[in-house]
């Protein structure tokens, strides 16, 4: 009797990264190294342009060692790539061309990790690859600091974030805190989420709860209003001496735009990404006359492995591990979810999620998360991110720096004689819930 074929797999990665991404990587690649039903184990260099480039790496090339070190390694370990596939009647070329390159290298079973849009890449090859001849396992993979996957009860790489972020803003409390009396009065520091509120919310553990905490938390879900927010900082530096404040990238006004897009003043101008916590440091230096400081934590949020949640790393990997046993079982166009049990003590497990009730929607931040006010959590709020960012997850060091992981990426011989041209790519909105 013949040995039944192997399955080749393909692991990418997309969107924006994580400190964990490669924790999930890791959980896939190992899962797959210890099954005797998995053939070759694929990377894509640059997510789905990698696949459409036919730019693969060859992961049975790197050491046990190297692969390891992904657990502790932030970024993405093989690139990722913002990039939406065409629908389906407008990008028959671009399906083709998948189709021909997963076809060239025999590959049975795709795993794109990723966040709600990049599910809808992995749904788009789960159904279309059958019609253009080959049949395909394909899953996307959870992760995103933004912490909005429909379905999922949170999402892996937002737990480090929510806990380097609440980490930063409680270190810049102390400081501030003891140069208040003659010095600056106001610290803001701006956060990730253009959308929603999630990690902006999730600094609200940086301080105790309290009604009259020194403490602001501003957030999309809720519309700015100059007036009632400088009014907020007033009280609380007559209060307390000081005041912080934490801002989502996104912040909105009741027009629905981004305070960034209005200048601070209400004035239309050319929007853009990470220039909140400036504005509204103008705008309490010039109304309130008082020295403030801010800062953007941007990239260093989302890059911080050093102070890494242990559940986060643990989620990470475990919704990699059961994404490839997905896969062996034979299943398709899902998603491993992480779902909640309990909350003291905290427990959770995996369960699958169709693609098609997640793909392209943003879950907002509960108004319920956060004090009538909402300035500040609530004791719901508190119950749900507090389990998120426990538990340490050390890595190693050397010469007093954290160690990454070194990957040879050794690249997977090219099958076909003609090369991927770039066409633009579109974009695709998405929808909030």
């Amino acid at each position: 009797m013949a040995a039944a074929k192997k399955l080749n797999l393909l692991y990418a990665q997309s969107g924006g990264v994580t400190a964990t991404i490669n924790a999930t990587a890791w959980g896939v690649i190992d899962a797959a190294r210890r099954s005797r039903r998995i053939g070759n184990i694929y990377a894509a260099r640059n997510g789905i342009l990698g696949v459409l480039r036919e730019d693969l790496i060859d992961l049975s090339r790197e050491t046990p060692s190297a692969l390891q070190a992904l657990r502790h390694t932030p970024g993405g370990a093989f690139g990722s790539c913002r990039y939406d596939l065409p629908a389906p009647e407008r990008g028959r070329a671009h399906y083709a061309r998948i189709a021909e390159v997963l076809r060239a290298h025999d590959i049975g079973c795709f795993l794109y990790n990723g966040g709600n849009g990049s599910a809808e890449t992995a749904q788009q090859l789960a159904t279309i690859m059958p019609q253009h001849g080959w049949p395909l396992i394909s899953l996307a993979v959870p992760k995103t600091i933004d912490n909005d996957i429909v379905g999922s009860d949170t999402s892996p790489g937002f737990g480090s974030a929510a806990k380097f972020a609440a980490t930063c803003l409680r270190e810049a409390a102390a400081d501030l805190a003891s140069m208040a009396d003659s010095s600056t009065k106001v610290f803001v520091m701006e956060v990730m989420g253009r959308h929603t509120g999630w990690i902006a919310a999730a600094c609200g553990l940086a301080l105790p709860s309290g009604e009259d905490g020194p403490l602001l938390l501003l957030v999309p879900e809720i519309a700015f209003e100059r007036r009632r927010f400088l009014d907020a900082v007033t009280a609380r530096v007559t209060r307390h001496g000081w005041c912080v404040v934490a801002v989502a990238e996104g912040l909105r006004l009741g027009d629905g735009r981004r305070l960034t897009a209005a200048g601070g003043d209400g004035i239309p101008g050319h929007e853009q990404l990470g220039g909140v916590a400036p504005l509204l440091a103008a705008m309490i230096r010039g109304q309130l006359r008082m020295k403030v400081h801010w800062s953007v934590l941007d990239y260093v949020q989302r890059a911080a492995r050093h102070l890494a949640s242990g559940v986060d790393v643990a989620q990470a990997e475990a919704v990699g591990r059961e994404a490839l046993r997905y896969a062996l079982a034979g299943r398709s166009n899902v998603m491993p979810v992480i779902r909640r049990d309990s909350n003291r003590p905290y427990r959770w497990h995996i369960a699958p999620a169709e693609l098609d009730t997640l793909m392209n929607l943003e879950r907002r931040l509960p108004r319920r998360y956060l004090s009538r006010d909402g300035w500040r959590l609530s004791a719901t709020g508190r119950t749900y991110f507090s389990p998120l960012i426990r538990g340490e997850a050390p890595q190693p060091f050397a010469d007093g720096l954290p160690v990454h992981a070194r990957l040879r990426l050794h690249p997977v011989g090219r099958r076909l004689d003609s090369s991927w041209r770039e066409p633009g790519h579109p974009k695709t909105g998405k929808k909030t819930l």
